[in-house]
């Protein structure tokens, strides 16, 4: 379909270029709403939950390394989630049962680094 042209085309123009924003994949992501709702954090940066246990998840190929982490019970909605423990020997501090503050790791949703799945 040709651009209109003419002197009365503006509400053609504005509807064709409010229809093709759909099409936009951040603008969609922007305007429905499911990336919140998919979100554990339903849009908070931080989350209060319950160890309930330790794991080490492998990281991916050509890497020979078991990465700490933790699997959380999320307080405001009962979520269970992964987290990861950063430093050296801190897993040593984490108990099960134990409460913890979860932050986002920054990646828009997707897995970070080597580790799957995180």
């Amino acid at each position: 379909m040709a651009k209109c042209h003419g002197l009365h085309t503006a509400r053609k123009l504005c509807s064709h270029r409010r229809d093709q924003k759909w099409h936009n994949k951040q603008y969609k992501k922007a305007h429905l709403g499911t990336s919140l709702k998919a979100n554990p954090f339903r849009g908070a940066s931080h989350a209060k939950g319950i160890v309930l246990k330790r794991v080490g998840v492998e990281a991916k190929q050509l890497k020979s390394a078991i990465r700490k982490c933790v699997r959380v019970q999320l307080i405001k909605n009962s979520k269970k989630i992964p987290a990861f423990v950063p430093n050296d020997g801190c897993l040593n501090f984490i108990e099960e049962n134990n409460e913890v503050l979860v932050d986002g790791f920054g990646r828009k949703g997707r897995a970070v680094g080597d580790i799957p799945g995180l």
